[in-house]
């Protein structure tokens, strides 16, 4: 193993060290958090050889750039971005050798999506809560990344006999999500509470909604048409599930995060499928939603097929790196 120190140059609106989040803590009251986009993040590790769930940076915005002290290998996933090495032009969604001194820089396309993932062979040395690296700030857990501060990372790399620096170093099959360009579509479960509001299936149906910028971690507000209980009778408050559409007093429609609150009092009209997560992750602020109803079993095959495909890539990648001349995958691929 060897350290190497990632000096950080610039970054975006948002930059912190990100991971998967916490597991078998909202039973204990604590939001799971993690990555907005889970499929970048998890995509991303394993194209350097990383555990789905190891820490990695999330950048929202803006420009993040790192220059190394040695060689690494790294990959850049998330929404469509422009990624230079030292100033030439390089692919994301795919692993990269970066040589000693070379920086890298990643400028996301905000109009195709928010969020960038920048993931590196190895372990990143970052503090942690509750066995998770997410930040949270309400726990005063912030784990930004500035401008200035330098990265430490752990790492058994010592580069390829025969580089490939300037070319796709694996012909793998990455699960590329698409950014289209128009409005984005979201499958959505119905919940039990869809028939406290007449109509509002129909509403929400055939309109489309835009992310207004008061969305943040804790979820997306969406401004758009909505209805409410005809009755004053006050909702007891209850478990809410990452992606809930809820409809607050106000006139709009959230979409909830992985930050959210563990409990509230509004209406929760239907879940987002979990196959969608990743996708209203990426949505930032002035891109348009519109929502297609789907039944459960539907929403579970999709997930499947979408996980069906992370492992499939695992398995490539782990057999690439073996093909190196590495003994064994440069860590653990799960």
């Amino acid at each position: 193993m060897k350290t190497v120190t990632l000096d950080v140059t610039s970054t975006g609106w948002i930059t912190t060290f990100q991971d998967l989040g916490r597991c078998g803590t909202e039973q204990r009251g604590v939001p799971t958090g993690g990555a907005a986009d889970q499929h970048s993040a998890a995509v991303a590790n394993l194209l350097v050889g990383n555990s789905r769930g190891a820490t990695l940076i999330e950048n929202l915005g803006g420009e993040l750039a790192v220059v190394p002290d040695a060689d690494v290998l790294l990959t850049v996933t998330g929404a469509p971005a422009r990624v230079t090495v030292a100033g030439a032009p390089a692919d994301s969604w795919s692993p990269l050798v970066v040589p000693a001194g070379h920086e890298v820089r990643i400028v996301v396309d905000m109009s195709r999506g928010a969020r960038t993932y920048l993931a590196v062979n190895g372990t990143l040395s970052t503090e942690t809560l509750l066995d998770s690296a997410a930040p949270d700030a309400r726990m005063g857990f912030g784990q930004a990344v500035v401008r200035g501060s330098s990265v430490l990372l752990e790492t058994a790399f010592r580069g390829f006999g025969n580089r490939l620096f300037g070319a796709p170093l694996f012909r793998l099959p990455v699960p590329v999500p698409r950014f289209d360009d128009g409005p984005w579509v979201v499958d959505v479960v119905p919940s039990p509470g869809i028939g406290t509001i007449a109509g509002i299936r129909e509403v929400i149906e055939e309109a489309t909604y835009v992310v207004t910028p008061r969305s943040d971690h804790v979820g997306l507000r969406l401004h758009g048409p909505v209805l409410h209980p005809d009755t004053g009778t006050e909702i007891v408050s209850h478990g809410v599930p990452i992606g809930a559409l809820q409809i607050p007093h106000a006139d709009e429609l959230i979409v909830l995060g992985r930050y959210r609150s563990l409990t509230a009092g509004y209406p929760i009209v239907g879940v987002a499928s979990r196959a969608s997560l990743s996708l209203l992750g990426q949505a930032g602020p002035g891109r348009e939603l519109r929502f297609r109803w789907i039944d459960r079993e539907t929403s579970l095959r999709r997930f499947a097929r979408r996980e069906s495909e992370t492992r499939a890539l695992a398995r490539a990648a782990a057999e690439a790196f073996g093909a190196l001349g590495f003994a064994a995958p440069l860590s653990r691929v799960n």
